[in-house]
């Protein structure tokens, strides 16, 4: 495992984002940049088609919710 220098800023919008996401400090931020890897190696995918597909690849059945 290594360390990561990023700005005091972003430390504190990830730890902002961490508390509403329920999520560590650290998950995330690997989860941001995961989505942006998986972003930048999929140039043509939204972001709910990248989630779609690593839930599919996870084996979770998403189902859409249609209001009445």
């Amino acid at each position: 495992m290594g360390i990561v220098k990023i700005n005091d800023q972003l430390h504190e919008d990830i730890r902002k984002a961490s508390s509403v996401m329920v999520r560590s400090i650290n998950a995330q931020a690997e989860y941001w940049i995961k989505v942006g890897m998986l972003a930048e190696a999929n140039p043509g995918m939204t972001f709910s088609d990248i989630m779609r597909e690593q839930m599919k690849q996870a084996d979770v059945e998403v189902r859409k919710v249609v209001g009445e």
